[in-house]
């Protein structure tokens, strides 16, 4: 294990053991200001917290709601819309309604329809692939996609994500918005005959009834916001299943067992190996936080995984967010994650774990393991 300290927030990401440099983020109080990032660095519990519940943070800067890379585009037109990315009155509508419909999911179904779909995926020359097709068809099969619908779904989100990357060419951010344009079409079909007297046991017939009582009537952001639950399917919960892995594989195999135990480790990487480490806020007017002068146009980096560690963060998981934007499909990500370790336990050779090789996807913010 590499005892070596990272450069950087941003670098620790991928770093091999970035957790004692978490650690010692988070035991400094503060916000402190890198100038080698030109950010502010939030890393405390206290600190994180602070800056989620700041008005003056918000989650996209002022003047460039969208990223400039696919404003224009199919896949800007989809992420100007998500909850996640926007604040206020635009925020808080969808967000009320996803709340709601994604309580009303039953998550021990929802883990036992990821494990069955995880069996019947599941390949041992495939885990790369395997770890985000599974919980991405779990969730568009939970949305009311048909079984021979599911691989298309998953390819296309595939090509999707990558607008969310700041590291993706030109070529990929042709494919995303061509692939945002395909999922949009095919929710716009799905509604088509998903009335919720038509289709009561589906997912997005709980969000099109939630939707209609809160009074969301847009109907572009209700078909953005259903890409983006596949979205945030795709790739924090298949990089909580890959941490995952990696945390099965370090047990000895005598102690590996069944659901209950995939469960509780699933719980405890989300937590202390969680697939997102950091976010960002930007300031949108001068305020000051905890004794720090932030000033308009400034970004605050909240790095996530070290406040998870904080012991005065009594246990939260900000990988999931917090206050108004915290995530309300926490629950479900654990119970498809869960599901596919079931899956994976019950299917894979000993080898494949006594095996693995690993790197880390290049990013700043998304610690996902690309198996070889």
């Amino acid at each position: 294990m590499n005892t070596t300290f990272p450069q950087d927030a941003l670098a620790a990401v991928t770093h091999a053991d970035p957790y004692p440099y978490y650690d010692a983020l988070a035991a400094a109080q503060g916000l402190r200001f890198d100038a080698g990032l030109g950010l502010w660095i939030a890393a405390s519990a206290t600190d994180v917290m602070a800056v989620m519940r700041h008005p003056d943070c918000r989650v996209r800067p002022l003047a460039e709601p969208v990223p400039a890379a696919i404003a224009g585009g199919a896949a800007g037109q989809v992420f100007g819309a998500l909850v996640r990315m926007n604040d206020g009155e635009r925020h808080a509508q969808p967000k009320l309604a996803l709340q709601r419909a994604l309580a009303g999911v039953d998550t021990q179904a929802a883990e036992l329809l990821a494990r069955r779909i995880g069996c019947r995926l599941w390949r041992d020359d495939g885990l790369a692939s395997w770890m985000f097709e599974a919980p991405v068809s779990a969730m568009a099969s939970l949305l009311g996609f048909a079984d021979s619908q599911l691989p298309a779904v998953a390819a296309w989100m595939g090509e999707f994500v990558a607008c969310l990357s700041p590291y993706s060419d030109a070529t990929q951010i042709g494919r995303a918005h061509a692939a945002a344009l395909s999922l949009l079409a095919g929710f716009e079909e799905l509604m088509r005959g998903a009335a919720p007297s038509a289709a009561p046991g589906s997912l997005l017939s709980q969000v099109i009834a939630e939707a209609e009582a809160v009074g969301w009537s847009e109907s572009h952001g209700l078909l953005a916001n259903l890409v983006g639950l596949l979205s945030q399917t795709y790739e924090a919960t298949a990089g909580l299943i890959g941490n995952s892995v990696l945390a099965l594989a370090r047990q000895p195999e005598e102690e590996r067992s069944g659901a209950e135990d995939a469960a509780v480790l699933v719980r405890a990487v989300s937590r202390f190996d969680p697939p997102i480490q950091n976010t960002r806020r930007f300031v949108a007017r001068d305020c000051e936080i905890g004794g720090a002068p932030l000033l308009a146009g400034q970004t605050v980096l909240l790095v996530l995984a070290a406040a998870n560690r904080d012991p005065r963060g009594e246990g939260r998981e900000f990988g999931f967010g917090h206050g108004v934007h915290a995530c309300p499909g926490q629950a479900l990500a654990c119970a498809f994650a869960t599901g596919a370790m079931e899956a994976l336990m019950a299917n894979a050779h000993p080898d494949v774990l006594r095996t693995l090789n690993w790197t880390y996807r290049h990013s700043p913010n998304a610690r996902i393991p690309v198996f070889s």
